[in-house]
């Protein structure tokens, strides 16, 4: 998701400032994704560079807070009832550092995954104990996010088991393919007539 959509739809909750855009921000994924304030303030820049946001006046606090303009609840709109595309999301790290490792001299494709499915695990784990320390009270937009990591993690694991049976089962097919090809008995001489009629091997 792009930040200055998570922006746009705090302020449409009403004014707010850098800090506690940053604040709510976070509150509404959980934490699972931290801003530096450096990232809101240069996406607010752009957002009212496009017409999208304004800034108000400082208040006695000496902050300067922001509203959505109209423009901006049409990009809000407009973004809400598109659905997310393969291409807008991230490209999956995880898949292409395999597909680099097995072509990479001296790197071990089998400790990479399961160095990487230990700390997948590790994270469900994690996952999972804050979801179970969950109440009822909690906001149910956390329990979402919370859900969603869990499934994703849990399919990871998953392709992770995958890879590593894959990875065996090649491995076997070559070693068996090697062992045939070494296996095989050379063949005998062809036998070539001679002029007196014996055969004599070529």
């Amino acid at each position: 998701m792009s930040i200055k959509y998570g922006l746009l739809a705090l302020l449409e909750r009403g004014q707010a400032y850098g800090y506690q855009l940053r604040a709510s921000f976070e509150e509404s994924t959980g934490s699972t994704w931290p801003l530096n304030i450096g990232q809101v303030y240069t996406t607010l820049s752009r957002l009212e560079r496009d017409g999208l946001v304004q800034a108000l006046g400082e208040n006695p606090q000496g902050q300067r807070p922001y509203e959505i303009t109209m423009a901006g609840r049409a990009a809000l709109a407009t973004w809400f009832a598109t659905p997310v595309g393969d291409t807008e999301r991230p490209r999956d790290e995880l898949a292409i550092k395999l597909a680099l490792a097995l072509s990479t001299p001296g790197v071990d494709i089998t400790t990479v995954v399961q160095t990487q499915r230990t700390a997948s695990v590790r994270a469900l784990q994690e996952y999972t104990r804050l979801k179970n320390r969950a109440t009822g009270g909690d906001d149910i937009s956390w329990l979402l996010i919370i859900d969603a990591m869990i499934f994703r993690v849990e399919a990871e694991v998953r392709w992770l088991d995958h890879c590593e049976a894959s990875l065996l089962r090649h491995q076997r097919t070559r070693q068996e393919t090697s062992t045939a090809e070494t296996e095989v008995p050379d063949q005998a001489p062809e036998a070539v007539p001679t002029s007196t009629g014996e055969t004599t091997p070529r």
